[in-house]
């Protein structure tokens, strides 16, 4: 998956425009309160002190409960996934082996006969699309991601994106590009306050919204798992259209078109808005049991309120110990790669490169007093530059890796 480019840090943002934003946000901050304040003043307040102090309170609660859910999901989910390193440590030696000349024959399989293609594409029925489908949506609940999974996929992504390079740590990029892709998940988009909007107004009495709403969280979840072991499933499809026989190792090829709308981002949007959605229902419950106590109507029916609490618990497990996994691998599978395909002091060297390019390019302006364009992304050879400061960092005697 493509990363884009983060920008200037804020050490390096002038103060001026600091001092701009500041006063916008304080603004319209400033503007709503008094906006709330001469609405409700000859009349009764539109919203009183207290409501508006507990509207307050739960803000405070959604965003502290979705920064600790985010936390335990991906807290959960590494430590399911550091249980694959050592797939990747068995497949580190055997490389090895083989750049020592210790290399097996190659031999011919048919492609019925490989263990990845008959798991996963031409078992009795399994070619069929319906039972394609619950196949998939079935597979998530029980060894999501196995070591044939994770060696095949891995073999495809190096093979498509970072062949050149033979010591190439697919597990470690892995769980680098996971943390930088989380690190948008735990932060509450636009898109999330609309969210919260909507749930509040259909908290309708006799509705039992909040009942609904906890379902839709967990049917999102089953619906991206499904999709995920299904983009597995449509990879072996390929590769058992495309050949009759293999010679040796079977490779996949990633691409992005198996992903929904072709935007793998996408399956990071709907994780993003099903780890919201299920911290909006716990911290409903919570600030309303500490504010109201659990006999207050807006509390609702005890026989509503256990399948809610019980529904959000099963979430969270199989968010964190299947679907996350999942995404993890199956997210690389498309057609371009995160920016943490180069480990951090690689990537440290590439932001040094373009900060000179970008200041002997001022320089060279001078006085030039016209609006500088803006830096545009990173392309090939800005790619091809990182994997050559890798490659050489790697064949160093002093930074071999571990």
């Amino acid at each position: 998956m493509a990363g884009g480019g983060d920008g200037e840090s804020l050490k390096y943002t002038p103060t001026w425009v600091l001092a701009l934003v500041c006063t916008v946000i304080v603004a319209i901050s400033l503007t709503a309160e008094r906006l709330l304040h001469y609405t409700g003043k000859g009349k009764a307040p539109l919203l009183s002190l207290q409501a508006l102090h507990d509207l307050h309170i739960f803000i405070f609660v959604l965003a502290v409960v979705h920064v600790v859910f985010s936390a335990l999901t991906i807290l959960f989910g590494s430590l399911q996934i550091r249980q694959w390193k050592h797939w990747e440590d068995a497949i580190q030696k055997k490389e090895g082996y083989q750049e020592q000349g210790q290399q097996q024959q190659e031999k011919v399989t048919h492609i019925h006969q490989h263990d990845f293609i008959r798991g996963r594409f031409l078992g009795i029925g399994k070619d069929l699309a319906l039972l394609s489908w619950l196949h998939s949506f079935c597979k998530q609940f029980y060894g999501s991601v196995n070591e044939l999974d994770y060696t095949t996929l891995r073999r495809g992504f190096i093979n498509n994106h970072y062949r050149d390079n033979p010591k190439f740590n697919f597990y470690k990029y892995m769980l680098r590009a996971l943390e930088t892709d989380f690190k948008k998940v735990v932060g509450i988009s636009w898109y999330l306050w609309i969210l919260v909007v909507l749930f509040l107004l259909l908290n309708v009495h006799g509705w039992h919204a909040y009942f609904w709403i906890a379902f839709l969280p967990f049917i999102l979840l089953l619906a991206v798992g499904a999709k995920l072991e299904h983009i597995i499933t449509q990879l072996a499809r390929e590769v058992a259209q495309r050949h009759v026989a293999i010679p040796g190792e079977l490779v996949v090829k990633p691409s992005d078109h198996h992903f929904w709308f072709n935007k793998p981002r996408l399956v990071l949007i709907l994780i993003h808005i099903i780890l919201f959605q299920n911290s909006f229902e716990i911290a409903v419950f919570f600030w309303v049991l500490v504010l109201y106590g659990f006999d207050s109507c807006i509390m609702g029916e005890f026989g509503y309120i256990i399948p809610r609490l019980i529904i959000g618990v099963l979430v969270q497990l199989l968010c964190s110990y299947s679907t996350l996994p999942l995404y993890a691998i199956v997210a690389q599978m498309g057609s371009s790669f995160n920016k943490a395909i180069f480990e951090d002091h690689i990537q440290a060297k590439i932001t040094g490169w373009a900060n000179k390019a970008k200041i002997n390019r001022k320089n060279v302006d001078g006085g030039n007093k016209k609006t500088p364009s803006p830096q545009p992304p990173a392309t090939e050879s800005t790619i091809d530059q990182g994997r050559e400061i890798e490659i050489q960092t790697i064949s160093a005697p002093s930074n071999a890796q571990n």
